[in-house]
C-alpha cells in the first residue's frame, strides 16, 4: 500500500509518470513446451475438442460455468462460432503437444488495457488435459503474454464454491482477495466470486518458478514431476 502523502497530507496511490497502456492482446499462436495456444477457431478445433469433452461422463466440469453440458456436437460447434468471433474476450484452443490435438480452452476477458487489467476465464480442460503439465504450461503461456504486453494487473475469478478452481489459483501463485457476495446469477442460481490476483512486481519471481517448474530436468523418464510448482514459487 501507498505511502505518497498530498498536499493535504492524505495517503495516495503510487504516481505512474512513465504508464503507457498496454494494446489489446490479439491471440497469437504461442508455443511452450508442452502446450500451445491457437486462436480458437471452429473449422479447425470443434470437432477434435467435443471428442475431447466426451471422455467425461457426469458433466461435472460444467457445473459452475454459465454454459454446458452441451448436449450435441451441433450446440458445441455454435458455442465455439459465438465466443471466437466475440469482440470483448480473446479465446484459444489449448493443443497437447504430444499428442497435437486441442484439448481444452481458455480465454482472456474484462481486458482493461486504459488500467492494465485483464482476466483469465472460460476455462474449460477436458480429461486429457486435467492435472497435466500441458495444462500448467498454459497458463503459465497465458500469463507470460499478458505480462510482457504490458499489463500489471492479472485476474482470475471463479463461483466461490468452485473448491477445485480456488485451489488451482492458489497453486498457480495467485493471491486471493475476497468474496464478491451475490456477486451474479448463473444458470438461475445465486453465484459468489471469489477473486484472485497477480500483479507485475511479482511475475518476474513466478515466471522464473514457472521455467524451473516446466524445465526438462524436473521431469523423470515416465514424464513425472520431480519437484512440486509450489516448492518453485513459494515466497513469491
Amino acid at each position: 500500500m501507498s505511502t505518497e502523502l498530498n498536499e493535504l497530507h492524505q495517503p495516495i496511490g503510487t504516481l505512474l509518470p512513465d504508464w503507457v497502456p498496454p494494446p489489446w492482446p490479439e491471440a497469437p499462436v504461442i508455443e511452450g513446451r508442452f502446450a500451445r495456444l491457437e486462436p480458437l477457431n471452429a473449422e479447425q478445433h470443434a470437432q477434435a475438442l467435443y471428442a475431447a469433452i466426451q471422455l467425461e461422463e457426469t458433466g461435472a466440469s460444467w457445473t459452475y460455468l454459465p454454459y454446458g453440458p452441451f448436449t450435441s456436437f451441433a450446440e458445441y460447434r455454435a458455442w465455439i462460432e459465438h465466443w471466437s468471433q466475440d469482440s470483448g474476450t480473446v479465446f484459444f484452443a489449448i493443443i497437447n503437444k504430444t499428442t497435437n490435438r486441442p484439448v481444452g480452452v481458455a480465454s482472456y476477458l474484462r481486458i482493461k488495457p486504459a488500467s492494465g487489467s485483464i482476466e483469465v476465464g472460460h476455462l474449460h480442460f477436458s480429461n486429457a488435459l486435467k492435472q497435466t503439465p500441458a495444462a500448467t504450461d498454459a497458463m503459465y503461456l497465458m500469463m507470460n503474454h499478458a505480462f510482457a504486453l504490458g499489463y500489471r494487473r492479472y485476474e482470475w475469478k471463479c463461483h466461490a464454491l468452485n473448491a477445485a478452481s480456488r485451489a488451482a489459483a492458489l497453486r498457480l501463485g495467485f493471491t486471493f482477495e475476497g468474496i464478491f457476495r451475490q456477486a451474479t446469477i448463473v444458470k438461475g442460481r445465486s453465484r459468489d466470486t471469489a477473486w484472485f490476483s497477480i500483479i507485475d512486481s511479482e511475475w518476474p519471481a513466478l515466471k522464473s518458478g514457472f521455467e524451473k517448474w516446466l524445465a526438462a530436468d524436473n521431469f523423470d523418464s515416465e514424464g513425472k514431476q520431480r519437484r512440486r510448482l509450489s516448492e518453485m514459487i513459494n515466497g513469491h
